[in-house]
């Protein structure tokens, strides 16, 4: 039984998941779950990402082939939905700066 006083035990699959969701979160493709708002903050997204690719690299040859394919698929998935947020901030349109003092 799975609820707020017995949580489900933590394997590697939901230990990656929580990153995932948590770079997702961050991405602005879910809410986040105490607030129910949605909100972009691309440098704690990478962070997430960053730290998925490490965990991939220092486990190489120490997963099963499922959990391997797991982290890897949400790795691409997560790679591609930051550079299209990435590119989407960089092509938005910047107020013009106004010149000290006028």
């Amino acid at each position: 039984m799975t609820d707020a006083h017995h949580p489900a035990p933590v394997d590697f699959g939901t230990f990656v998941l929580s990153l995932g969701s948590s770079a997702l979160v961050h991405l602005g493709e879910i809410h986040h779950p105490d607030t129910d708002q949605a909100g972009e903050n691309l440098l704690l997204a990478r962070q997430a990402i960053d730290l998925l690719a490490m965990l991939e690299e220092k486990t190489q040859g120490n997963l099963t082939a499922e959990e391997t394919r797991f982290l890897s698929d949400l790795l691409a998935d997560l790679r591609l939905k930051f550079v299209e947020k990435a590119g989407d901030a960089t092509a938005r349109p910047r107020p013009a700066m106004r010149p000290a003092g006028g």
